[in-house]
């Protein structure tokens, strides 16, 4: 798998539009910071670590939804394998006017774009959440 990141993200896309309560994907630090970060701001209810029949560590994820209708209606992927997209603190995109949230990977962790700004850093912005 060349891009475990978005594999994620679409696993949770077509959870949604199914109307799944939970989705599987497999474990990974970077998937558990990204997965942090959704849980912290609101857009996931949380997720669990285990294994599957195989023996690999794989992660639940427990999808939120609000009168019916997912509360992620968007998510994109923005730096991808093949053009990484790197962005200064100033740079950093506010998603529809700040109601969504951006991603982003900084020499500090992973963390949300309003937490970069605060902590005044940069960095590789993973993906978008609306």
């Amino acid at each position: 798998m060349n891009d475990p990141i978005g594999d994620m993200l679409t696993r949770i896309r077509n959870s949604q539009m199914r109307g799944k309560s939970t989705v599987m994907t497999p474990a990974s630090k970077q998937r558990a910071r990204v997965l942090d970060v959704l849980a912290d701001e609101g857009y996931i209810r949380g997720y669990e670590g285990g294994t599957d029949s195989a023996g690999h560590p794989t992660f639940e994820i427990s999808l939120k939804y609000f009168d019916g209708e997912p509360v992620i209606r968007e998510l994109k992927r923005v730096s991808k394998p093949g053009r990484r997209v790197y962005m200064g603190v100033k740079e950093i995109p506010q998603v529809r006017q700040g109601l969504g949230v951006s991603i982003v990977s900084t020499p500090k962790g992973v963390m949300s774009d309003a937490n970069a700004r605060s902590q005044n850093v940069g960095g590789e912005v993973l993906c978008t959440v609306f």
